[in-house]
């Protein structure tokens, strides 16, 4: 079945998001269709970072930047900023900054960010789960293709 095969079929099959009324702005967007906006956000989503700042934030709860920081081993300051703002940008997550001297900024999730971090929370512990699997699994086809 081509791209463009799937993307008739899943048309046909497609379901109206939960909650969401006939006619509304979410309706008729594709992951799969080249132009599509919804293309862009789920590439911004599915970046290296973004998931993990949004599974942080919902298991530690409103964290500051060094506390993200810390909490995510290697994620640079530039890499942390970037994915935060955009994660900003998109309604995911909300930036306080407190009137204090020096100032206090805090990180949260809005309910858009807690939604979607429920969904991906499940991805993370089968990841957590099956990873050595899959390590043994690239060890294997890494060893078998080592002479190609």
């Amino acid at each position: 079945m081509t791209t463009e095969e799937a993307t008739r079929a899943r048309a046909g099959q497609r379901e109206e998001p939960t909650g969401q009324p006939e006619g509304s702005a979410e309706q008729g967007y594709d992951v799969f269709a080249r132009l599509c906006p919804s293309r862009e956000v789920f590439a911004e989503l599915a970046d290296k970072w973004s998931l993990l700042i949004l599974m942080s934030l919902a298991l530690c709860g409103p964290q500051r930047f060094s506390e993200l920081q810390r909490g995510i081993g290697g994620v640079s300051r530039k890499m942390l900023t970037q994915s935060l703002r955009n994660l900003e940008r998109s309604g995911l997550v909300l930036r306080t900054v407190f009137p204090e001297t020096p100032p206090r900024v805090v990180y949260d999730l809005l309910p858009l960010g807690r939604e979607l971090a429920d969904l991906v929370a499940p991805l993370g512990r089968w990841t957590e789960h099956r990873a050595g699997r899959m390590v043994a699994a690239r060890e294997e086809f890494d060893a078998a293709h080592a002479e190609d």
